[in-house]
């Protein structure tokens, strides 16, 4: 079960989009959030002199997704600076290092790897990485440090504002789950936290309306170029269960046109999810 704990974000320049730092209770880690913008007056925080952990996000692309790229400095700043005259895409960095400066590079390159392994697997991204670097040969101390050290991150990115490392949970059998049927294809999900969460096996259809948004075709392209839509029959269906950020979202890419999740998704004995939605709102 998810246990509570709090994150202190503090502004060093007091702009609430200036340089951010985090600390999470209970953790020796320390993060930072610099806007490309602030990258030179960022140059001067003790954060980027110790070795650790940062992931550059740039702007939802056409599809909808936006680009990340996940590296590791020994120290964290060369890295950096070399990004910043290199690499255009990204607007922001999360970084993370230890306040007790307890993380080695076999440390940062273990966390590095495995966050972009994450990132493959949940495919909300555009990744700029290549392919996820091998763990470092570590011993099992180490390794359990370093996981240890990851799993605290996990819980900051999404406060962040940064989810593209999680992926979708398995659905339950006694999960609520609601239903497209349209077109010849089925699509099963369901509403959690973090999105509307579409099932493995769901169904979608192979072509857009020609008034079909720009962005959903583009969207229904990055799924099927990444393996998340693989072509079944006279469809696609989905090979993994996958998060999007709205039930619209994904009725829309599970029909091909602009939809109303609200009223599309429905339960076996036909209520929508609008339905569902204003009936908990009376309780």
């Amino acid at each position: 079960m998810n246990k509570p704990y709090s994150i202190k974000i503090f502004l060093p320049g007091g702009d609430p989009d200036g340089i951010r730092t985090i600390e999470k209770s209970n953790w020796s880690g320390a993060g930072i959030v610099i806007p490309r913008a602030l990258m030179g007056e960022a140059k001067s925080r003790r954060e980027l002199t110790r070795t650790g952990v940062y992931v550059l996000v740039g702007p939802p692309e056409e599809s909808g997704l936006p680009r990340v790229y996940v590296g590791e400095g020994d120290p964290i700043k060369p890295r950096l600076e070399q990004h910043a005259s290199k690499k255009d895409f990204w607007t922001s960095c999360i970084a993370f290092t230890s306040k007790d400066e307890n993380l080695n590079k076999a440390h940062v390159q273990y966390i590095e790897s495995r966050l972009i392994t994450f990132a493959a697997q949940a495919k909300r991204c555009v990744l700029d990485n290549g392919n996820a670097p091998a763990l470092p040969s570590l011993s099992e101390a180490d390794a359990a440090d370093a996981e240890g050290f990851l799993s605290e991150m996990m819980l900051c990115f999404p406060v962040l504002g940064l989810s593209v490392f999680t992926a979708a949970a398995p659905i339950q059998k006694s999960a609520n789950l609601l239903f497209i049927n349209a077109k010849g294809i089925k699509a099963e999900g369901m509403e959690t936290h973090d999105g509307f969460v579409v099932r493995t096996g769901s169904g979608a259809v192979k072509g857009e309306v020609p008034s079909c948004h720009a962005y959903l075709k583009e969207l229904r392209a990055a799924l099927i170029s990444n393996g998340v839509l693989k072509p079944a029959g006279d469809g696609y269906v989905f090979a993994q269960d996958y998060i999007f950020p709205s039930p619209s979202t994904a009725a829309g890419v599970v029909q091909g046109r602009a939809a109303n999740g609200r009223v599309d998704w429905k339960t076996k004995d036909g209520k929508t999810l609008k339905d569902l939605q204003e009936a908990e709102a009376k309780e």
